[in-house]
């Protein structure tokens, strides 16, 4: 049973997840928008013929990227997933269950589970994202870094978001090298300052708080993988802002 809910999806070369997200939100979505940053594989070509309505926009920025196709959504509804996320079973259940001409609620949340390759990540679980919302009440922040809905009424859903980011260990080590310069480039240009012992500080502090707080130690192999790429992430960034620091 399909709902009047638009998903959102942007895109860049993503030949090898659209189809399955399309198909995933297709489920209970009766518009897929897909805003693709000017790919140069298959995604549109794949997006269009399973239905979805395709706008290419040169990449504006996570937030304002996904803020973008929201002028173009038919429904009062957005349903907002990333190319590399599906709906699981009890999501696609949840959203069906829900009345959303009636709800007083203006956005919904989900657990994501993240994996990589074919690992689940437990020490990540449950990395709450709201991604259901109305857009005449809330929508995406545009600020720098990473995409969050600004909504202040929102419901918890027992139900997940599948999270495939990375194919193995080296994509993610790979990866982890773009959100590190990035964040560092954002906090040096918002005046934030490091000092020559924070590398360290946020290192140990990340390490201690994946592997203690958070139990990674005893999650087996996977859980030490993470502990100590997020340790290692944490120290470069603050390492990174130094050298700019010296550079000015």
């Amino acid at each position: 049973m399909k709902k009047n809910i638009t998903a959102n999806i942007i895109t860049l070369n993503e030949e090898k997840h659209i189809e399955a997200v399309i198909k995933s939100v297709q489920e209970v979505c009766d518009e897929v928008l897909v805003i693709d940053s000017l790919s140069s594989d298959r995604t549109c070509e794949i997006a269009e013929s399973l239905g979805a309505k395709v706008i290419k926009q040169e990449y504006l920025g996570d937030g304002p990227q996904k803020a973008f196709g929201v002028p173009h959504a038919g429904n009062e509804w957005i349903l907002s997933i990333d190319a590399d996320e599906r709906l699981d079973a009890n999501a696609i259940e949840a959203i069906k269950n829900i009345d959303l001409d009636t709800t007083d609620y203006d956005a919904f949340s989900f657990a994501r589970k993240t994996f990589v390759g074919k690992a689940f990540i437990k020490l990540w679980y449950p990395d709450r994202v709201t991604r259901l919302y109305r857009k005449s009440a809330c929508g995406f922040s545009t600020a720098s870094g990473h995409a969050k809905i600004d909504a202040k009424n929102v419901k918890a859903l027992d139900a997940d978001m599948l999270h495939y980011s990375y194919a193995d260990y080296a994509e993610m080590i790979k990866t982890s090298h773009k959100f590190i310069t990035r964040g560092a480039k954002i906090a040096h240009e918002e005046g934030k300052r490091a000092s020559s012992l924070d590398p360290f500080v946020h290192g140990m502090g990340a390490l201690f708080k994946a592997l203690v707080l958070k139990g990674g130690a005893f999650h087996g192999v996977n859980g030490w993988n993470v502990a100590v790429i997020s340790a290692f992430s944490s120290y470069m960034k603050y390492a990174l802002m130094l050298e700019m620091q010296e550079n000015e």
